[in-house]
């Protein structure tokens, strides 16, 4: 095994340094075992790892659990109470037919959302600019009362609500890049104002929505693409309706939901994407948030299948944030 936490040698500049990016990990997230043929795999969060291992300036920190009180804002009870339930004590367990529970499956998703609620604070108290969580499984999949398409829990869901909780954060922008649409998070904030969600993604592909026509109260923007669609179609439609909304809400954080699936050679997407692609639209978001929100950004990783690609792709992507 390569690139856990433990054996992660990141170079820290300057731990004390506010301008400092922070990655986010914890050992808990390569405990969750979908099988042996699922793509989101263990080594995911392997292959990211050692793809930053020799990045200079970046700051480690763990993950904590997320608190019931942080699940709450997003999921009911009823919803956690019987996701924890169906944890097994071996083997694997079947939400539906593509998302399943092993045991340390719920301790790992815990450390996921909390990861991102820890990074969220860190940006706010001023010790870090930008934060990436290398964390699993994904979430921008999960719905309320849904867990679904790899998704325990919505974390970059329960991030923006655990930011606005802070009288420092009246709207929090989200942006997915994600091959596939986040349902989920669209689900969660489509009557949220003080929340912007706003998605390129492949249609037709999993899990059907996010068409252009799905507005929210007026606070959702999908950006639907092609197959085969690449890098000028997905850097044009981000610059000529994506940013430019991000940049018109005026956010006070914004969050990245990172997935590296729409990378040219990811199984599960054919927009065809490349690494330096991650690069440029990571640093225009950074961008964005230099004039709205005191370049306060937190990613958290969602889809990504190729392990050369992710490794390659969350490089470039923790590169740009860097910057």
């Amino acid at each position: 095994m390569v690139g856990t936490l433990t054996q992660l040698s990141i170079i820290i500049k300057n731990q004390n340094n506010p301008m400092s990016t922070i990655i986010i990990q914890h050992d808990d997230c390569l405990r969750h075992d979908p099988g042996p043929k699922h793509p989101e795999s263990t080594r995911r969060v392997e292959a990211v790892l050692s793809g930053l291992e020799d990045l200079k300036g970046l700051q480690k920190l763990p993950a904590p659990l997320a608190t019931t009180q942080q699940i709450l804002r997003v999921h009911p009870a009823e919803f956690w109470a019987g996701i924890t339930s169906q944890e097994p004590s071996k083997g694997i367990s079947a939400i539906d037919a593509d998302t399943f529970l092993s045991n340390g499956s719920i301790d790992a998703a815990l450390r996921a959302s909390g990861g991102l609620c820890y990074a969220i604070d860190q940006l706010l108290a001023g010790k870090a600019l930008k934060a990436f969580c290398a964390v699993r499984p994904p979430g921008h999949h999960s719905e309320p009362e849904t867990a679904m398409g790899f998704c325990l829990l919505n974390h970059v869901a329960i991030g923006a609500r655990h930011a606005l909780e802070n009288p420092m954060i009246n709207r929090v922008a989200i942006v997915d890049f994600d091959v596939h649409h986040g349902n989920g998070t669209q689900a969660v904030f489509e009557h949220d104002p003080d929340v912007l969600f706003v998605s390129s993604h492949q249609m037709p592909l999993y899990p059907g929505t996010g068409q252009a026509d799905e507005t929210g109260c007026g606070n959702i923007l999908n950006l639907p693409l092609a197959p085969g669609d690449g890098s000028k179609a997905f850097r044009n439609t981000w610059r000529k309706y994506g940013l430019p909304a991000v940049h018109s809400f005026e956010p006070d954080l914004i969050l990245i939901s990172a997935g590296f699936d729409a990378h040219q050679r990811d199984p599960l997407g054919q927009i065809e994407l490349q690494d330096a692609d991650y690069h440029w639209i990571t640093d225009q978001i950074c961008d964005l948030a230099i004039d709205s929100c005191q370049g306060r950004v937190a990613s958290i990783l969602e889809g990504g299948y190729d392990l050369q690609a992710l490794a390659t792709a969350s490089r470039a992507h923790v590169q740009a944030l860097s910057c």
